[in-house]
């Protein structure tokens, strides 16, 4: 069964309806990350329910569950305010920041849930709770806590309150290479990466793009090696900064420019549209030259003709995504300097069985530089819970549990990434 949700009051509905007749629930905003199946559940939709209300004086902005950060987007910038947004505008507010966010400008201004100021959530006996900074005991705070990086666990968010920023531009783009020269590129950027201020952003990403006619010319098709970078600062001091990233290999594609902040897909350049993918990630400690060199063997050129991956990225961390966040949470990728991912598009068989044997050799080659752990967003489809749990700490992953146990007893919300 699903339930097209236009507001609070059909969550509400719905999850009463539940309880009574024991149906386990998922929530659904965009359509990313819907990669496990649904079986004789009910699907909750919030794809209606896309309001935003800007409080240009409070820089503020109430979010409903389903509505995308382009929505956001769209309604700060009369006021020159943004949101702390993703690679991709297209992702909803909501479950994005229930994972934690890791966002473009992350070193600049931390993760999008610690900006968060205020949740209205149900949870699944029906009950609906509003949870928020306060730190009052009326207010909630194990639910403000648990929300906030710990996933869907505990109840269904029908709408959240974000803080905004006052950055209407910034310097923002990538520089591509070749993909032969995915090697001198990297080991720049890496050693780049330790001296730049805290707020220069920056992924360095190996794409394989398919010949379709979406991706422009001369992109189309082709191997690339390229650094995306977002600088809100001064824009000449920006390009002073990525100066010697353009010397470290010859220079294919420059994008890098001022733009609106609501054009901050361009930077990534991220399809737009939710596809049928194999997502993967590990939180990294660092990237000795070892790592560079394991990663260049498995995603570089001498990876087979039809290497599988669309993309394997490095992202770099630490900066303002290292320090405490104001109020405590459960986002667990504090401690990381770098974080890789990778995705490959799961077409037929015998197709999708090579993009599961590359990203387990990836993810293999760079286990020993990784932390353990990984973002649940990003962390792919769960497996059993000693995966599932790789996405928290032991001490977080336990404390979820209890909660769990308090406002889900009887495990209703078990479809994605949910604690066991």
């Amino acid at each position: 069964m699903v339930v097209g949700a236009t507001g609070t009051d059909d969550v509400v509905a719905a999850l009463r309806w539940a309880t009574a007749t024991r149906t386990p629930v998922a929530v659904q905003a965009t359509g990313h990350g819907a990669n496990f199946p649904i079986d004789h559940g009910l699907l909750i939709s919030t794809a209606r329910m896309t309001d935003v209300h800007v409080d240009p004086g409070q820089r503020t902005a109430t979010v409903a569950a389903g509505a995308k950060w382009s929505h956001v987007m769209a309604a700060g910038a009369p006021h020159g305010l943004a949101g702390l947004s993703g690679t991709s505008t297209d992702t909803g507010v909501v479950g994005y920041v229930l994972g934690g966010g890791l966002p473009v400008l992350g070193r600049a201004y931390g993760y999008s849930a610690d900006l968060v100021r205020s949740l209205q959530v149900v949870t699944p006996d029906g009950t609906l709770h509003e949870t928020t900074r306060d730190p009052t005991p009326d207010h909630e705070p194990e639910l403000f806590w648990a929300l906030r990086g710990g996933k869907g666990n505990v109840g269904v968010v029908t709408s959240l309150v974000t803080e905004l920023l006052p950055l209407p531009r910034l310097l923002g783009g990538g520089i591509f290479c070749s993909g032969e020269h995915t090697g001198p590129l990297l080991h720049a950027w890496a050693e780049w990466t330790r001296t730049v201020p805290d707020e220069m952003c920056s992924a360095f990403t190996v794409l394989r793009f398919p010949p379709l006619p979406q991706i422009p010319e001369p992109l189309r098709g082709g191997f690339w090696a390229r650094v995306a970078v977002a600088w809100p600062g001064d824009p000449a001091e920006g390009q002073a900064l990525i100066a010697p990233l353009r010397r470290a290999a010859p220079v294919a594609v420059d994008t890098v420019e001022v733009m609106d902040h609501t054009d901050l897909d361009r930077i990534h350049m991220e399809p737009q549209d939710p596809l049928p993918a194999r997502e993967a990630c590990l939180l990294l400690r660092d990237l000795p030259p070892d790592a560079l060199s394991a990663f260049v063997d498995q995603a570089g050129p001498e990876a087979a003709p039809d290497y599988p991956l669309l993309m394997v990225e490095l992202r770099h961390m630490g900066a303002a995504l290292s320090r405490p966040a104001p109020v405590e949470d459960a986002v667990c990728s504090r401690d990381a300097r770098y974080f890789l991912a990778s995705v490959g598009v799961l077409p037929a068989p015998p197709a999708a069985q090579a993009v599961e044997r590359a990203t387990t050799a990836l993810y293999t080659a760079m286990a020993p530089y990784g932390t353990g752990h990984t973002l649940v967003n990003v962390h792919g489809t769960p497996g059993d819970e000693e995966d599932r749990a790789r996405a928290w700490t032991p001490e977080v992953y336990a404390r979820l549990r209890q909660d769990k146990a308090k406002y889900d007893p009887a495990n209703l919300l078990r479809y994605g990434h949910t604690v066991l």
